[in-house]
């Protein structure tokens, strides 16, 4: 089978891409892979990083708003759609599937109208332009939380199938990630992390909360993001203090990890979900519909998380909450469980059941 992949833009948007097609070449080492994303996306440096082939197009997101800016972005969508074409005539895919991200437009629309099957994935609560945009003409839409399945009313078909990075994170190896950053057994381990780029606001409140103390009563892992690294990186810190840029090994990490804080971008959520992980949420509102806010309130609802909205973060805050969790070993437990039961470890295997039925039907009509 040769399979198409398109999303980018985020983390969020290409993991689970990369997770299914791990799980895909696990199940059958003959499968091909492509991946198309841009030059200037995230993915461009992560896919080559996963072993796969990508190839790349020019694309850029619509403002919701009208602007001389969408012009330039329809005339970049047309030629992208050629480009795609292009590729798709080379590689002749089986299946086309796209996680999200404005990359995944021109892709997925060109190869439904080039007669290959089509799949997209929404990874949030509530959908983003473009999977809204391609909704109408996929062939199937998969969605990670049950509520999402009424927001595609106009869509062909729709199945709940979870994000299949938790079946990636799920069987990763927490003493591999522990070996990784030389971290003991002895303390726990706090993991901070604001997301694929790094967030400033949570970055400004560990830097101040690492200047107040110099002993912390815990082990702490802080991914500040490429962009901000340098602002911390001759910081003054303890032994027990690890300030990383990036992990390429984040399955593992989180494996090892007593408690996460972070944004609620979903795929991240299907991570800390698939392995039980009580979590400190701080919702990014600089996102469409607000939707890490509405995806963080899925875990809260069943105490799985705490949430910090951003305009109420602080320093002192930020410290109180973490102890508070980690000093209540009950508390701990019971997010634990909850998380876990959100978790839906055999996602990736219920996308493939989707893949393997579409193509089945391809081959007989």
């Amino acid at each position: 089978m040769r399979v198409l992949l398109t999303g980018g833009g985020t983390g969020g948007h290409i993991y689970p891409a990369l997770a299914l097609a791990n799980h895909l070449k696990n199940q059958d080492p003959s499968t091909e892979f492509l991946y198309i994303g841009t030059e200037n996306g995230l993915e461009a440096d992560i896919v080559p990083k996963a072993g796969y082939n990508m190839s790349s197009i020019n694309v850029s997101g619509f403002k919701r708003k009208l602007s001389l800016h969408n012009f330039k972005v329809l005339y970049q969508f047309m030629t992208a759609c050629l480009n795609t074409r292009k590729i798709i005539k080379q590689f002749k895919p089986d299946i086309a599937i796209g996680t999200g991200g404005y990359v995944a437009g021109p892709v997925i629309y060109t190869a439904e109208k080039m007669g290959i099957p089509t799949i997209i994935h929404e990874q949030n609560a509530v959908p983003g332009l473009t999977n809204k945009f391609l909704a109408r003409i996929a062939d199937t839409v998969a969605v990670t939380f049950p509520e999402s399945d009424k927001l595609f009313n106009k869509a062909k078909k729709v199945v709940v199938t979870g994000n299949p990075r938790a079946s990636e994170v799920a069987i990763a190896d927490a003493t591999k990630g522990r070996e990784a950053l030389k971290l003991s057994n002895s303390l726990p381990i706090v993991l901070v992390v604001g997301g694929s780029r790094g967030a400033k606001a949570i970055n400004d409140s560990m830097e101040q909360l690492l200047i107040d103390n110099n002993d912390l009563p815990f082990q702490l892992i802080f991914v500040t993001g490429n962009i901000h690294f340098d602002r911390f990186n001759n910081m003054k810190r303890s032994n027990n203090v690890h300030i990383v840029p990036f992990l390429y090994n984040m399955p593992d990490v989180l494996a090892c990890t007593d408690l996460v804080i972070g944004r609620a971008g979903a795929t991240f959520l299907a991570e800390i979900t698939s392995l039980g992980i009580p979590a400190i949420l701080i919702p990014s509102p600089y996102v469409t519909n607000n939707h890490q806010l509405h995806n963080a309130k899925a875990l809260e609802s069943v105490r799985a998380a705490v949430i910090i909205e951003e305009k109420n973060l602080h320093t002192i805050k930020l410290a109180d909450e973490i102890m508070k969790l980690l000093n209540n070993t009950f508390a701990m437990e019971e997010y634990k469980a909850s998380s876990k039961k959100l978790g839906l470890p055999n996602s990736a295997e219920l996308l493939i059941k989707e893949i393997k039925l579409l193509t089945k039907l391809k081959q007989i009509t």
